[in-house]
């Protein structure tokens, strides 16, 4: 399992981080995080290309490097890194540059299996998007962003399941959501919507969907595979049926106090395009964490 943290800030991406590092070793993942600063500009980038010496004799910092300096704090701090590593500081001088938007150092890791800083720099999409696709990553942990659109975009081209951290309380007691039927992507989300439970200590809310009053069997056995699935991990759970428009009713499920975890929408980009999703839906009109399992 291969897990990818994306900030963005030292001011905003502290309850991503936290939950990131939280959902990473409740997988035992290896765990990258990534930032992706402003876009070199070309004077800076022929500086970076020509330069081989170590980054501490530079005169400058690439953008980004200060995130990526507070990460390894934030590491330090909490101990997710091995004591040798956090006495050496920063390793600034030592990332290595694996093209001309893209430095990388490696770390040790304590509880995840290894953990790894990246600074990439351009626009934050295709930024992600390659990243995601090269380092074949299972789960992207993303902030709120107030950008919508951002978010959507996410969501559609990254190939990974993303977990979008939408006003994550610390102090706040949660629940799973999972939002299960008969398509593919559920078996899936079940046994992700598990390892969340595992990583919070949470309980599940099983939540079965029908647009009428008839539950067909493919639904009904989702469910109770779900909590079979539930109760021999010994994880807390209920079974919902509710009957409505989906994104709807797991809206008002899921209030202000869960996370919600359902599958990926198996619609094509452009049937998405033009008629949406259940996931995309979801994740418009809901401000509370969603994972979206792919």
């Amino acid at each position: 399992m291969k897990i990818l943290i994306a900030i963005g800030s030292k001011e905003f991406s502290k309850p991503t981080l936290r939950t990131g590092l939280k959902v990473a070793k409740a997988f035992r993942a290896s765990t990258t995080i990534v930032d992706v600063g402003e876009k070199i500009g070309k004077f800076n980038a022929k500086i970076i290309g020509l330069a081989h010496e170590r980054m501490e004799s530079w005169e400058f910092d690439r953008p980004g490097v200060d995130v990526l300096e507070w990460a390894f704090q934030y590491l330090a701090d909490n101990k997710f890194i091995e004591p040798n590593t956090i006495e050496a500081g920063f390793p600034k001088n030592t990332l290595v540059e694996t093209g001309s938007n893209r430095a990388e150092v490696y770390l040790k890791g304590t509880v995840c299996k290894d953990v790894n800083l990246i600074l990439r720099n351009g626009d934050i999409i295709s930024e992600l998007r390659d990243e995601v696709h090269t380092g074949r990553y299972d789960v992207t942990i993303i902030g709120g962003s107030q950008k919508r659109r951002m978010a959507h975009d996410l969501i559609q081209y990254i190939d990974s399941s993303i977990f979008i951290v939408n006003q994550l309380i610390s102090a706040q007691t949660y629940r799973i959501l999972l939002a299960v039927d008969d398509s593919s992507g559920t078996k899936k989300a079940i046994k992700y919507g598990a390892r969340v439970a595992q990583a919070f200590d949470i309980g599940v809310d099983i939540l079965t969907v029908s647009k009428n009053e008839t539950f067909r069997d493919g639904y009904r056995n989702a469910a109770e595979r779900a909590a079979k699935f539930m109760r021999r991990a010994g994880i807390d759970c209920k079974n919902m049926y509710k009957v409505g428009d989906p994104a709807t009713v797991i809206k008002e499920e899921s209030g202000n106090d869960h996370i919600i975890v359902m599958g990926a929408s198996t619609r094509n980009p452009l049937a998405k395009f033009f008629k949406g999703s259940k996931p995309l839906k979801v994740m418009e009109e809901c401000k509370c964490p969603i994972l979206i399992v792919k």
